[in-house]
């Protein structure tokens, strides 16, 4: 009887406790789609990178363009020549490649640019997201846009909205 009684109040509680969690979603996609600023970045980012790809590609096609005279060439030219020629094309695929990286690679300067220019944006709506939470009493917000195991949420626990009034662009 008395395993019973604690087994019946285990599960009280747990459902008690269960009740008392609050989640609500937010759509980072959405959110990032309202604030002008994020969209100036990524503008922004877009026209550097387009303008570093240009650079790395009239390298790249000038490493093409000497080999291919270099092939032409090839049987005009004597061993020393050839040799001298050789090292000059790789010397400049190199080039490229380290010109590739430096701006493209994992701390390139793309992504250095990319952190100084979306970091603000970032931390800004992680403390609307975190002044939404304290004051309506959530436990847990999660993004519906990253998530891919939320199938169906209600829009009452939708607070994208919210968070951007907090941010400032009433919506």
């Amino acid at each position: 009887m008395k395993r019973l009684a604690i087994a019946l109040m285990l599960c009280v509680a747990c459902c008690c406790g269960a009740f008392a969690q609050k989640f609500a979603l937010i759509d980072m996609e959405y959110i990032l789609k309202n604030v002008p600023s994020y969209e100036m970045a990524n503008e922004q980012l877009n026209q550097i990178s387009q303008r570093w790809q240009k650079e790395v590609e009239a390298k790249a096609t000038e490493a093409q363009t000497m080999y291919k005279n270099y092939q032409a060439d090839m049987v005009f030219l004597t061993d020393e020549q050839k040799t001298k020629k050789e090292a000059e094309i790789v010397a400049k695929e190199k080039e490229a490649t380290e010109l590739r990286y430096k701006y493209f690679g994992p701390e390139g300067e793309l992504y250095k640019k990319r952190q100084s220019l979306m970091q603000p944006i970032q931390d800004e709506v992680y403390n609307a997201v975190k002044k939404v939470s304290e004051e309506r009493g959530y436990q847990c917000i999660f993004d519906r846009a990253s998530s891919a195991n939320i199938i169906f949420a209600s829009p009452r626990i939708d607070v994208s909205n919210e968070v951007l009034a907090k941010m400032g662009y009433a919506r």
